[in-house]
């Protein structure tokens, strides 16, 4: 080891990495439940989002599924090439491309939803009511705490 590197401390817990190993467990479960939907995760969730804001922009979708533009921009052009999103000009502005569900999307949409609820349930009931609320009370204050420092 060199003397100007300072040591790991490999005693101390990895909260990023515990963090990051739960949120790509909860990916994978939830990618075989949308593989009978044929929808990716990000797919599945710009659905969702256009479910609850109608015509939103690309630019909107990317920040609502925490995903980049150029992701995005990927993820709304395979949803239209399956027939489950419109895209058009926005009449309030030439530049932006409002997308939209169309009505094949809409039971697709119901049936995604509910394999996603249903992962979320199975891991809610690995815990007891107070655990559930520690742990969304605990991983809010995460969130916020990791905001401070950014």
């Amino acid at each position: 080891m060199s003397e100007g590197r300072p040591r790991l401390n490999t005693e101390m817990v990895r909260l990023g990495g515990l963090i990051k190993q739960a949120e790509q467990a909860l990916i994978t479960a939830k990618t075989i439940a949308l593989k009978q939907f044929d929808l990716t995760v990000p797919q599945y969730a710009a659905l969702f989002v256009l479910g609850t804001t109608p015509e939103a922009s690309a630019a909107q979708l990317a920040r609502a599924c925490l995903v980049t533009p150029q992701t995005m921009a990927t993820v709304i052009t395979n949803l239209e090439a399956k027939g489950l999103v419109d895209r058009s000009t926005s009449p309030m502005h030439r530049r932006l491309r409002e997308t939209r569900l169309t009505d094949t999307a809409i039971p697709v949409l119901e049936g995604a939803d509910r394999a996603a609820v249903q992962i979320e349930e199975a891991l809610a009931v690995e815990f007891s009511p107070e655990e559930l609320r520690s742990l969304q009370e605990l991983l809010n204050r995460t969130i916020t705490a990791l905001h401070q420092l950014g």
